[in-house]
């Protein structure tokens, strides 16, 4: 009888897990969203509305941090909100679980207000490839808010985001390789990819998907304007003087050297 061949590691990983490990860094985001909501409104933040939530991890640490908060996420995707659910929600308490809802919704329809702060992280936002779409988001995320409420986004730029590049990262136990596979300089359309390579020599390409439109960030700030939100605020990583490598400090400023890559967050205050 024929020996069954050996699995490899791209059969046997779980791409979820993945993506958690080297995409993600929910405890830095949420120290920031804590620390800035505090910094700008005088109070602490409770109640959070994640979109395109996806695992939901940011979520389930929300209501880990505090037992007054409360967390809805939000993606359409019915299948990883079913593995966020499994694998991240099922590690609350009873109580944490309680406090946390995930729901299978269009990010455009959400219906609920009264939200401290809603989050639109890992660039998921400019899915909106026309203004009129990603207005229309920002008027429903602005409706949404409560009263002082936050809008927290992120996002990327300089000259390197604009020409298709590969850029690999070694983590624990695989490489993680994020793809510009091509871009229209014309109507800012990009197409991206997440790979994921293994020490056994399997991968996995093509793990996640993306079809974004690059906006600027005035431009984005614009729209927000526009949408209704008072004010906006944008956050640039910092820069080591002497190597000109980014750090993990992030500074409120609307001055940025022309750097290859350069990556922010942009806070709009209702």
């Amino acid at each position: 009888m024929a020996r069954k061949p050996k699995q490899t590691l791209a059969e046997t990983t779980d791409k979820h897990l993945l993506y958690q490990a080297s995409v993600q860094s929910p405890e830095f985001e949420l120290d920031f969203i804590d620390t800035t909501f505090k910094l700008l409104r005088n109070r602490r933040a409770h109640s959070m509305r994640e979109d395109f939530c996806g695992t939901a991890l940011a979520s389930c640490d929300w209501v880990r941090r505090h037992r007054d908060n409360t967390a809805v996420g939000v993606d359409l995707d019915a299948e990883v909100l079913e593995w966020g659910d499994l694998n991240n929600a099922a590690r609350l308490s009873a109580g944490q679980r309680k406090r946390l809802a995930l729901r299978e919704e269009d990010v455009m329809s959400c219906g609920e207000t009264g939200f401290d702060v809603i989050q639109a992280f890992n660039f998921s936002y400019w899915v909106f490839q026309s203004r009129k779409e990603l207005l229309r988001y920002f008027k429903g995320v602005h409706r949404s808010l409560a009263d002082d409420g936050v809008l927290f986004l992120d996002a990327f730029g300089g000259y390197a985001a604009h020409k298709t590049s590969i850029e690999k990262r070694k983590l624990d136990g695989f490489r993680y390789e994020w793809e510009q596979a091509s871009y229209n300089p014309v109507t800012g359309e990009m197409q991206c990819y997440i790979h994921f390579a293994f020490p056994d020599r399997s991968r996995m390409d093509k793990a996640f998907s993306y079809c974004w439109r690059l906006y600027g960030a005035q431009e984005v700030r614009d729209i927000l304007s526009d949408a209704g939100f008072s004010s906006t605020q944008m956050y640039l990583q910092c820069f080591d003087a002497e190597t000109d490598e980014p750090t993990d400090d992030y500074e409120c400023t609307d001055e940025c050297e022309d750097h290859a890559c350069w990556l922010g967050y942009i806070v709009a205050m209702k």
